[in-house]
């Protein structure tokens, strides 16, 4: 899988549903990390995923901590508002974890304190919007990528 896609925390199932399609069709790893605010047969959920769902490449994890103790060896970069370098500067590699908080509130200030030097953003350039939708965020950083990459 040439990328992994972490959600600590995905709150809006539409959102997940979108983000398991995505990580089918780029052929990426997808992380979910509980608590969520759905239940995994929410109708929303599948009617994102479609019939996709099925064949989307899919671990789940109960808490970010056990997350991060069973990956605690791997390269990860993580996404948010708060990051001090953009997206396209990631030093992108097969098997690179991205990671990513939940809409309401993106990650938690621990792991932003943690990893402060792995932050990066999606550059904004209207002072009029806070963030991105989180597919579409996931989707501007895993096909940024996937272009390097190849």
């Amino acid at each position: 899988m040439p990328l992994n896609i972490v959600l600590i925390e995905p709150e809006i199932p539409n959102n997940t549903g979108n983000i398991g399609r995505l990580a089918l069709a780029s052929g990426s790893h997808l992380h979910l990390v509980k608590p969520f605010g759905f239940q995994i047969d929410d109708t929303k959920l599948k009617r994102a995923g479609l019939d996709y769902w099925k064949h989307v490449s899919i671990t789940y994890y109960e808490s970010a901590d056990e997350f991060f103790n069973i990956h605690k060896d791997k390269n990860m970069v993580f996404l948010s508002s708060h990051g001090t370098k953009n997206h396209w500067d990631i030093p992108f590699e097969d098997n690179l974890f991205l990671v990513f908080g939940k809409e309401s509130v993106g990650l938690p200030k621990t792991i932003i304190e943690k990893h402060a030097e792995s932050l990066y953003k999606i550059p904004l350039y209207s002072p009029h919007v806070r963030s991105l939708n989180l597919a579409n965020a996931v989707g501007i950083v895993v096909y940024e990528g996937l272009r390097q990459l190849r």
